[in-house]
């Protein structure tokens, strides 16, 4: 089984999704070439919250928060997104053309979803993750459509500016990599790896294992995310993120995350992730495999999505916006000035910037009340457009 095959089983029948009573799933076909696989709460002429999951995510990765949003007085749908889960219709393997996975492709999904189940605009869409940029992308596109956003631990600095000499800079530069690479501590950034064709595989030769330890190892469960602002743009600074985002060089991340396996003891008392939770992630990606998900890296450090973006430097989010993250999540440090630049600068409309105690990376699944107690004041407010 090659790089660009393992772990890909798309012919393999889905089992049933452990869902809780009152979430459904169909599939929707979205008028851009996908067969998207969505679960659905509630009412089915409410408002409508679109709820748009990251990496490596599903829409299963919403399961604590659908129910309750349900229950007050939302259709709440969430989807697996283009490259995930049992969503069908996006280029397979790695040796593919990366256009479909950029951003205003997966903004043309969206967008293409709502239509199909009949809608004109959406309440909120709602972002996590790698989902955040592409809910913000929607809102700041579509304002007509997306009357509300919320980003969830990752912020939104706004488009990338135009450059009179149409170079790439951040992610994109190619220098990065090589200054990482001559620290006295060779390191490499996730993102960069994520682009590689190993990277795959690896995270794939043993799912259930890397599922476990990843989701542990960004969790406020690891002891070691103590977050903090960075000095600025460069590879000192950047080194002094946690090893699964700027990691050692030369090393797998499974490599990386399994270092920080949880003992049996914490295994069994982690609730937000249980051991079902992981059966589910681990069978989802060994069926779909985990390509999909890294081929948008890809088209980041490629600097493709940030050439498309440049049409529209200087736009801004004028809807009323959220940011929610875990206040042990370093993904909201991770580019350095940017939730400030968002707060003050790329949304007009910013109505809280909030970090949620006991939380850190996956703050809806770690802490999913206060998540809500948060996001159910945001999305009553009488003031939308």
């Amino acid at each position: 089984m090659t790089a660009a095959t393992q772990g890909q089983d798309m012919d393999a029948q889905p089992v049933p999704l452990p869902l809780p009573d009152g979430i459904t799933t169909r599939m929707v076909a979205n008028g851009n070439g996908l067969h998207m696989h969505v679960l659905e709460a509630g009412d089915p002429e409410a408002p409508m919250l679109l709820l748009l999951h990251g990496f490596p995510e599903l829409a299963y990765s919403w399961r604590r928060v659908m129910l309750p949003l349900a229950a007050a007085g939302y259709r709440v749908v969430a989807p697996d997104q283009r490259g995930y889960g049992r969503t069908t219709g996006w280029s397979q393997g790695y040796d593919i053309p990366l256009a479909e996975f950029g951003s205003l492709n997966f903004v043309r999904d969206a967008v293409g979803l709502v239509q199909a189940l009949g809608r004109k605009h959406v309440h909120a869409v709602i972002g996590h993750d790698f989902g955040s940029p592409v809910a913000a992308h929607a809102a700041l596109i579509r304002p007509d459509i997306f009357r509300a956003a919320v980003l969830m631990s990752a912020p939104f600095p706004g488009p990338p500016p135009h450059r009179a000499d149409g170079a790439v800079g951040g992610l994109a530069d190619p220098a990065l990599p090589a200054a990482l690479a001559a620290l006295p501590r060779p390191r490499q950034h996730y993102q960069w790896y994520y682009s590689t064709p190993a990277a795959a595989p690896e995270m794939l030769a043993d799912a259930p294992r890397f599922f476990r330890a990843y989701f542990h190892h960004k969790s406020a469960d690891w002891p070691g995310n103590t977050p903090h602002t960075l000095p600025g743009w460069n590879a000192e600074s950047l080194a002094l993120l946690p090893t699964y985002y700027v990691m050692e060089l030369g090393r797998s991340m499974s490599e990386t995350v399994f270092e920080h396996m949880p003992s049996a003891t914490e295994i069994a008392a982690c609730e937000w992730f249980t051991e079902a939770d992981v059966a589910v992630y681990a069978a989802e990606y060994l069926r779909s495999g985990i390509q999909g998900g890294l081929n948008s890296y890809r088209s980041t450090t490629s600097g493709q999505t940030q050439r498309e973006l440049r049409l529209f430097s200087g736009r801004t989010i004028d809807v009323p916006s959220l940011f929610i993250s875990g206040a042990a999540d370093w993904g909201t440090y991770q580019r350095p000035g940017d939730v400030d630049r968002m707060a003050k600068q790329a949304c007009t409309d910013m109505r809280g910037v909030h970090l949620v105690p006991g939380a850190g990376h996956w703050v809806m699944q770690e802490q999913p009340q206060a998540t809500l107690d948060l996001l159910l004041p945001f999305l009553q407010a009488a003031s939308f457009r």
